[in-house]
C-alpha cells in the first residue's frame, strides 16, 4: 500500500518558521509531482506549491518569497520551508502526490492524513 506521512506541523509566532515533510513509501513505480495543499476553516483547500521529478515549481497564492518547496528524489520525500509565517497561513497542510504504484499503468492522486500548523501569538 502506497501512504504519504507528513510532519513538522505546530504551533509558531507570527514571523517564525517551520518546515515541514512528507514521505511517500510503499509498492511505488513512479512520482510525477508532489507538492502541498492547505485547508482552514471555513475555507476550500487550496494549493500552496507544486515541484515536479524534474525540479520545477510553482507558487501559488502569493507564497513565492515565503515558502520553499523542495525535494529529494531518492527518499520520496518533499519539503516545505515556510518563513515569515502570518496568522493568515493556519491551516490543515496536506501532502500531495501523482504518482503511480507498482503494477498500476497510470498515474493517480494520493494524499497525506495532514498536518496542522498555527500561527498565534
Amino acid at each position: 500500500q502506497v501512504q504519504l506521512v507528513e510532519s513538522g506541523g505546530g504551533l509558531v509566532q507570527p514571523g517564525g518558521s517551520l518546515r515541514l515533510s512528507c514521505a511517500a513509501s510503499g509498492s511505488i513505480f513512479s512520482i510525477n509531482d508532489m507538492g502541498w495543499y492547505r485547508q482552514a476553516p471555513g475555507k476550500e483547500r487550496e494549493l500552496v506549491a507544486i515541484t515536479t521529478s524534474g525540479g520545477k515549481t510553482i507558487y501559488v497564492h502569493s507564497m513565492k518569497g515565503r515558502f520553499t518547496i523542495s525535494r529529494d528524489n531518492a527518499k520520496n520525500t518533499v519539503y516545505l520551508q515556510m518563513n515569515s509565517l502570518k496568522p493568515e497561513d493556519t491551516a490543515v497542510y496536506y501532502c500531495y502526490a501523482e504518482l503511480r504504484g507498482v503494477g498500476v499503468l497510470v498515474f493517480e492522486d494520493y494524499w497525506g492524513q495532514g498536518t496542522q500548523v498555527t500561527v498565534s501569538s
